[in-house]
């Protein structure tokens, strides 16, 4: 009685966690783009199991987005800005060409309000992290990037700080790609690794 119980308990364990979408998918298999959609002109290939953006000649804005939707999820991010490093991660998105419409968490160099969020062609900043929580990046190393998205609620960690939490009902409405962004005025390059995310139930 005791080994069937254990054996149903494990069941039940094993069925919660794929319900509540408890098993991380990689986005970035290390190799090459699958999965994901170059948007402008702009540099994105992968390098010793590492995704890179880079400007191009266009010194365009850039993004490489995911085939696949999301809407309630938690996504982790490793990166690692070289040059200037003004970049983004965006979600509940749509792209036509290079005009993108969706909501983007910060990723630029010090000062400059990284895991803030900002609506792309709509209202701007929604919300900017203290500015004693910038010290949590650390520019010119890896860093992780955590967004969780729940129904209408965001929240943003860098390297296990909590940036902000976000309340937006706009957000909860709707779901999209993931996408990250390449900023205009050239001379950008960031590297990118370990990209996971995890569905979460609604």
């Amino acid at each position: 009685m005791k080994t069937k119980l254990m054996t149903l308990a494990a069941i039940t364990l094993l069925t919660a966690g794929t319900a509540f979408g408890q098993k991380a998918q990689k986005l970035f298999n290390g190799k090459n783009l699958d999965g994901w959609k170059i948007h402008g002109t702009e540099k994105w290939y992968v390098e010793k199991g590492e995704l890179i953006c880079e400007s191009g000649p266009d010194k365009a804005y850039g993004y490489l987005a995911t085939d696949k939707t999301f809407k309630d999820f938690e996504l982790t991010v490793d990166f690692k800005q070289e040059a200037d490093g003004n970049s983004g991660i965006f979600f509940h998105s749509s792209l036509e060409g290079t005009k993108i419409a969706g909501w983007q968490a910060e990723v630029a160099p010090p000062g400059h309000n990284s895991g803030g969020i900002y609506e792309s062609y709509g209202r701007g900043w929604l919300i900017k992290p203290a500015a004693e929580k910038d010290k949590a990046l650390k520019m010119g190393e890896w860093n992780t990037m955590k967004i969780v998205v729940k129904g209408d609620q965001v929240t943003t960690w860098l390297n296990g700080v909590e940036m902000i939490t976000l309340n937006d009902a706009k957000i909860g409405a709707k779901g999209g790609q993931i996408a990250l962004q390449i900023h205009d005025g050239g001379g950008i390059k960031v590297r990118w690794k370990n990209i996971k995310v995890k569905e979460l139930k609604s």
